[in-house]
């Protein structure tokens, strides 16, 4: 699959590239970034340089589309589906996403994300994407939500990463689901 750049009002989705690099390395140095994500701690350059690289791997594999979300050419986050699987009856895919500290809280993830969910029900034609998420990180959760995503359940030790394994939160949206939120027991408690 080739890499496809998506736009939305404030933002440009796109493929990260090296030129990408150094201002990545920078975000994962913010400690909200590992503690919530798969991503390497302490991360490096050369964290940065091989995930660039995998990233254009897995878009060629069609197995994974990660996009760098950039608001006025800086670098804002990533948002990606992940374990993209087609079927005849529609594929599934996971959407997994990290903002950089200082474009948190202005909309910007949901504005990416939703750009992603509908490029993936319209052009890859997935029947279901799936959501997950360490129990706790609720700004996920709340982006989630705000997309449409029901909440599934939560996944005893299902998340793991470098520290160790988690609990896991999940959620799915169905193509034809309608998108207004709906409540959360883990959100709404």
């Amino acid at each position: 699959m080739r890499p496809v750049t998506l736009r939305t009002e404030r933002l440009v989705l796109s493929i990260p590239t090296d030129a990408d690099i150094d201002a990545i390395t920078a975000a994962c140095q913010d400690p909200e970034i590992p503690r919530w994500t798969t991503v390497p701690s302490p991360y490096s350059r050369d964290d940065a340089a091989d995930f660039v690289r995998l990233v254009a791997g897995w878009w060629a594999d069609g197995v994974e589309t990660v996009w760098a979300i950039r608001k006025d050419e800086a670098l804002a986050g990533m948002v990606g589906l992940h374990r993209i699987k087609t079927h005849p009856h529609g594929g599934e895919a996971e959407i997994g996403f990290w903002g950089v500290a200082e474009h948190r809280g202005q909309g910007l993830m949901r504005e990416a994300a939703r750009a992603v969910v509908d490029w993936a029900f319209d052009e890859l034609h997935l029947a279901r994407i799936g959501w997950r998420a360490v129990v706790g990180n609720v700004p996920s959760a709340r982006t989630a939500r705000s997309l449409g995503f029901r909440y599934e359940g939560m996944l005893r030790q299902a998340e793991s990463s470098p520290r160790g394994r988690d609990d896991g939160w999940i959620a799915g949206l169905l193509a034809d689901d309608d998108r207004a939120p709906v409540a959360w027991p883990v959100l709404d408690a």
